[in-house]
């Protein structure tokens, strides 16, 4: 059965699997996954602001910085740099590579100059610069998005789209050293679990799995399906999963937003008791109360003063807490009761409901250890697992009932009294 790509101006080896780049874009999202990390001790060691410059560290070029001065909050926050660095490298040769399998002639070297131009302008070192590349990554990774509407299966622009991601990733880090805005922290955090969820997605699409469905099959002029599995699974439009998996990832993603939203206000637990808040249900939010808390608090690591929005915040995230744990669980759940035990959906399914789980005991025991670094690294870390196990799942079905979809519904034939009396003719 013949396969080929939706990349129609590619060459027709863009639709053969190629194991190394399968590796290369796993070992891509292995390494963002560790930069996040990396990420994660930096906010909660507070050593951000470590090193007050950038891009240079403490005047030194970042790679020539001494090792001997790699201690405390520096060690943290370097390293992160050096990392950063490092995941957009990857990147850029991940983004590369897609293009240059599924172009040809003046379109890949195109491609290809100007994502070594933005390398080369990322080594001038300038602020201005840096701007303006900012500003270019939003515009290319929108167009990106469009194209991808347009042709689903053409990875060269799902690895445009990392690209300006990290590009845009970099410079927001750098910002909010320069400009020395919480704000901007929120945003860097955010779109570094939506760049780490879509190095998996590059890593899904060019496994083998992920080759032999970039486009339609065909056979005999109808779509191929591998199995009655996933045919069910797909075909009905109302079927659970078209909404439910994105709903609930978005809702994912609401909750990290709200989780950088409280690490990057540098005030400490809000809320120092779980599962109860102050010992009550609701806490109550009333100046009094609120200075009454402030006063009580044995933190020596919070900067700033606890405040009604941030209690408001804490408990926000708790009942989003509950309600994703909830989405999961009924996914998993309605996966199961029809019948998809074996179908790599329903196993998804399960073990995103046991990554979300995990998720729920690791912020409860951030709470209850005090917001230790470490217990606070690994929350951020499932976090990021749990966002990228959602937009997969939302992904794969999505683009399953697009494929079901174009299966032509079987027509009923009308058979004439005189052919049904020969056929009954013959079975006498």
């Amino acid at each position: 059965m013949s396969r080929w790509t939706g990349a129609q101006t590619g060459p027709d080896r863009a639709s053969a699997f190629s194991p190394w780049l399968h590796r290369f874009a796993i070992f891509t999202a292995i390494s963002t996954l560790g930069l996040i990390i990396i990420g994660g001790l930096v906010t909660s060691h507070g050593a951000g602001m470590a090193v007050p410059d950038w891009p240079n560290t403490y005047g030194y070029n970042m790679f020539a910085f001494p090792f001997s001065k790699w201690v405390g909050g520096v060690l943290y926050e370097h390293s992160h740099r050096l990392m950063a660095t490092f995941v957009g490298l990857l990147t850029a040769i991940l983004a590369l590579w897609l293009w240059v399998r599924e172009t040809r002639g003046k379109e890949r070297w195109l491609g290809v100059g100007t994502i070594v131009l933005v390398l080369g302008l990322m080594g001038v070192r300038a602020l201005p610069v840096y701007l303006i590349l900012a500003c270019l990554a939003l515009v290319v990774g929108g167009f990106s998005l469009y194209q991808i509407k347009n042709n689903f299966a053409a990875l060269r622009w799902w690895g445009a789209l990392a690209f300006a991601a990290v590009i845009l990733q970099g410079v927001l880090g750098g910002l909010r050293v320069v400009w020395l805005k919480d704000q901007i922290g929120i945003f860097h955090a955010a779109l570094a679990q939506l760049f780490f969820a879509l190095t998996c997605l590059i890593a899904l699409f060019t496994s083998r799995w992920g080759q032999e469905r970039r486009a339609p099959a065909l056979r005999d002029g109808d779509l191929a399906i591998e199995s009655r599995a996933e045919l069910e699974l797909c075909a009905p439009a109302q079927n659970v999963f078209v909404w439910l998996l994105p709903m609930t990832t978005l809702l994912i993603l609401m909750q990290l937003i709200l989780g950088a939203t409280m690490r990057h206000q540098h005030a400490g637990l809000a809320i120092p008791d779980f599962p109860l808040a102050y010992g009550k249900v609701w806490p109550p939010m009333d100046p009094a109360s609120v200075t009454q808390y402030n006063q009580q608090r044995h933190e020596i690591t919070a900067v700033n003063p606890i405040t009604a929005v941030q209690i408001g915040l804490q408990m926000a995230h708790r009942l989003m807490a509950l309600l994703i744990c909830g989405a999961v669980a009924f996914c998993a759940w309605s996966a199961r009761r029809r019948g998809w035990g074996s179908h790599p959906v329903s196993k998804l399914t399960i073990s995103w409901l046991g990554v979300i789980l995990i998720q729920a005991l690791l912020g409860a025991a951030t709470i209850w250890s005090d917001k230790a670094a470490d217990v606070a690294t690994a929350h951020v870390m499932v976090g990021a697992l749990s966002l990228a196990l959602g937009l997969i799942l939302s992904i794969v079905v999505s683009r399953s009932l697009v494929w079901t979809r174009a299966v032509p519904a079987p027509e009923p034939q009308a058979v004439s009294p005189m052919t049904l009396a020969f056929q009954t003719g013959k079975t006498e």
